[in-house]
């Protein structure tokens, strides 16, 4: 990095109030994030510093709350990511623009012509339903803008749940006939490289990371980054893991002490919330590590069980939210009716629960925790209320 580069590049810091040294903790954050050493903290700085000469990005939005939008925009500042972002040339963003009318669409129609040059962020479901003629903007559909501006993209981050998959949009009945980005271009046959993000909403850091790791690497077609992908195409670096494996409440998950209740004594010494519905074990993102509003907490350090929406067809797969499963919404399979696979899937899952619980009683790794009980505490004092034994 140049030296006048590197200057103005600090001065811009200096102006939000950010210092050399958050900056570099930042950087240092990410490097961690997307599972390197420390010694890419200047590489990672450096190309920061190039973003703002490489690809512009578009943000478009299809059928959805803004809640992706919102979760960037409500970062609280001075915030390095929000200035990293900055930096990435985000010509267009409408949601946010302050431009308005036929000055917004030039601007995003000035970057469409700069074909293979820019990244498209797309938050919120393609919705194919009522003919498609929904979400006009400047005479064109929704439909016609993603088919648009899709194919001259360098690549493409779908960003929360509803452009991964359809999200909450898709929930059964889905008249909006609402589906994700990657698997509507593909059945058009539109191959731009596209990186999924789920969750509802999707983690501002987490956008910095891959835009980030664009910027060290090159552009998304390059092997290094798509070999990053997992089949759902979303990377590994922050989807490899379940919530449940970096969970702080794990410990008492190994010692069988669970919430069964909200406002119980169990909830006041943060047991597990697996019992309330708590999809941690089957979610895979990172949440519990990177957090949220400047790693500050997250859904379940909150006091809520995590929802689930990290998955494929989270609102139709973890309603309701604040239960445990007797069924699963899976669809036909053979002559086989949902209810009765979902009987064994539920069944299975339970005694690998129990048995999970058995082994780690067995192996003498509960034995450092809390006591095994043969009967919970607040079981125990509800049949003394009742008489019973």
């Amino acid at each position: 990095m140049a030296h006048e580069d590197h200057d103005a590049l600090y001065d811009l810091l200096a102006a939000r109030g950010v210092s050399r040294r958050d900056f570099l903790k930042y950087c240092g954050s990410i490097a961690a994030l997307l599972g390197l050493s420390q010694s890419f903290v200047p590489q990672i700085a450096a190309a920061v510093n190039r973003g703002a000469r490489l690809q512009p990005a578009v943000w478009l939005n299809g059928g959805a709350c803004t809640g992706c939008t919102e979760s960037l925009a409500q970062a609280d500042s001075p915030d390095v990511a929000s200035i990293v972002l900055d930096l990435l040339s985000v010509d267009f963003i409408e949601t946010l623009s302050m431009a308005q009318g036929e000055d917004a669409l030039a601007a995003a129609e000035a970057v469409f012509e700069k074909e293979g040059e820019y990244i498209l962020i797309y938050e919120g479901s393609v919705m194919q339903g009522f003919d498609g003629n929904t979400l006009r903007i400047g005479g064109k559909t929704g439909l016609e803008e993603l088919d648009h501006a899709a194919p001259g993209a360098a690549a493409i981050v779908a960003v929360g749940s509803c452009a991964v998959d359809g999200g909450f949009v898709m929930a059964r009945p889905n008249p909006a006939e609402a589906t994700g980005v990657k698997p509507y271009l593909e059945a058009k046959g539109i191959t731009t490289p596209v990186v999924n993000l789920p969750t509802c909403p999707v983690n501002p850091e987490w956008i910095v990371a891959v835009v980030v790791d664009v910027l060290i690497l090159g552009s998304l077609e390059s092997g290094a980054i798509l070999d990053k992908l997992d089949d759902w195409g979303r990377p590994r670096y922050i989807f490899g893991q379940t919530i449940h494996d970096n969970c702080p409440r794990r410990g008492h998950f190994e010692n069988g002490n669970f919430v069964f209740e909200f406002g119980s004594e169990e909830e006041a010494m943060g047991y597990c919330l697996y019992a309330v519905g708590c999809k941690g074990p089957q979610t895979y993102t990172n949440c519990p590590i990177v957090r949220w509003n400047r790693r500050v907490s997250w859904c379940v350090e909150a006091g809520a069980p995590c929802i689930g929406c990290g998955s494929l067809d989270w609102v139709d797969v973890g309603a309701p939210f604040l239960n445990r499963h007797r069924d699963l919404p899976l669809p036909n399979i053979g002559n086989t009716p949902p209810v009765a696979v979902a009987g064994v899937v539920a069944g299975v899952a339970a005694a690998g629960v129990a048995a999970h619980a058995v082994g780690m009683k067995a192996s003498g790794r509960m034995d450092r925790g809390a006591p095994y009980e043969e009967m919970k505490e607040r079981d125990r004092k509800r049949m003394k209320k009742g008489g019973g034994k």
